[in-house]
């Protein structure tokens, strides 16, 4: 988990130099990439944006945070449906008290 935090952290200092290089004010470089954009996957997404893009406009900047925002957004959700449908399967599978047992 350490590497994991560890990672993390690079990517949103990568993330702050990137923004910075692109002549952002310090607060909304510090902004994005270490409050809003503040995991391995989406600062990796916005860094790839700003590799694309040599001059940015600031609301292009935010306009793609909000989307990659909303991506990762569907993505947990997507993720918490699929476990719930798992659980209704089992359940129709197995029955209420079996699948119940099989959770613990």
């Amino acid at each position: 988990m350490a590497k994991q935090d560890s990672s993390v952290k690079e990517r949103s200092n990568e993330l702050f130099r990137a923004l910075q290089e692109t002549g952002f004010p310090e607060d909304f470089c510090r902004e994005i990439a270490y409050k809003r954009i503040n995991t391995d996957y989406t600062a990796t997404r916005m860094l790839g944006y700003l590799y694309r893009y040599t001059e940015p406009r600031i609301e292009d900047v935010v306009d793609e945070m909000l989307a990659i925002l909303s991506d990762r957004d569907m993505l947990v959700r997507k993720h918490e449906l699929e476990q719930t449908q798992a659980k209704l399967n089992k359940i129709y599978r197995y029955g209420i008290q079996e699948a119940e047992k099989q959770e613990r």
